[in-house]
């Protein structure tokens, strides 16, 4: 099993195309926080600076990308240090409606700036070492493109998508921003070292065998003795390099795994709360009810209720 499809898939990443733009200077805008989401901006022509909400700054040319995640706000403009107004005050002044491309000014066509932006969605209570290892952003430049094939040829696909409006458009720019979202995390592993430990951990010839066992078989009464026997390695050091490459123990990562899988089987399946229990590893729904509670501060089935 690919570890990383099976977390992505889990926590229910959805990648959407919101809008695109041609953006005539002067202009700027304010792009508010959204939870549990990631967003991304592809530089088509023109540039674009960035001000990121931990005063990053970046300037952006044709080709360069940007995802920003944790649903943090980030500032947009044609140059540093413009006020900027909110998203929903540029919408509301242009008279957007969600269709075609957002229009700013009335410039140059040929000098404005035309950017693809979208974003990845998990679901409201996802959680995992991966999204916490995420930096304040990531850039993937035109030049690391070029090091990059597949991402890069995402990237060209979507924005032709993007400008071809034909049927099914949306669709397929949906499915292809999910694959970039994966190809921009390879990309970009250097630029946090959290997410490198983390990635190194999936490729670990060890460590890597006892994520794959627990996401094959959660539902399995695994220990740390049992894992550590698993990939032949004593209980101490197991632990540590465990604990080292991840960033939580082999018992927390997998009791939060029961618990993400519990979610996904939630909203996803017909599978009574006794069911989900002993499919995520738990002797009992009532065992099951608390851990879940105890974690989300609400029960498995008010939670059900709540997502349909």
């Amino acid at each position: 099993m690919d570890i990383l499809d099976d977390i992505l898939n889990t926590l229910d990443l959805r990648g959407a195309l919101y809008f695109r733009t041609d953006f005539s200077g002067p202009w700027s805008v304010c792009v508010p926080e959204l939870g549990a989401a990631a967003r991304f901006h592809l530089v088509l022509q023109g540039r674009c600076h960035v001000t990121t909400a931990c005063g990053a700054e970046l300037d952006l040319g044709p080709g360069d990308l940007v995802m920003v995640p944790r649903g943090w706000s980030h500032v947009l403009a044609d140059a540093p240090g413009r006020e900027a107004p909110a998203l929903e005050t540029v919408l509301q002044d242009c008279g957007y409606d969600g269709q075609g491309v957002l229009t700013v000014g009335q410039g140059d066509a040929n000098a404005s700036t035309q950017m693809l932006c979208g974003h990845f969605t998990f679901r409201s209570l996802a959680d995992h070492p991966i999204l916490r290892a995420l930096p304040d952003h990531i850039l993937i430049s035109a030049a690391m493109r070029l090091k990059e094939p597949l991402l890069d040829e995402m990237l060209r696909l979507a924005a032709r998508r993007a400008f071809a409006e034909g049927l099914g458009s949306a669709a397929a720019i949906t499915r292809l921003s999910e694959i970039v979202f994966i190809e921009v995390l390879r990309a970009g592993i250097s630029q946090s070292a959290e997410l490198m430990s983390l990635l190194q951990a999936f490729r670990d010839r060890q460590i890597g065998r006892a994520l794959s066992l627990i996401h094959d078989a959660p539902e399995k009464s695994w220990s740390v003795e049992s894992l550590a026997s698993e990939v032949a390695m004593s209980r101490s050091r197991f632990a540590e390099r465990f604990r080292e490459l991840v960033g939580v123990g082999p018992m927390g990562y997998l009791s939060d795994w029961r618990l993400q899988k519990a979610l996904a089987m939630l909203e996803g399946s017909q599978s009574n709360i006794q069911e989900i229990a002993g499919r995520t590893g738990y002797q009992s729904a009532a065992a099951f009810t608390r851990a879940f509670a105890g974690k989300f501060g609400i029960a498995p089935s008010e939670y059900r209720r709540k997502a349909a």
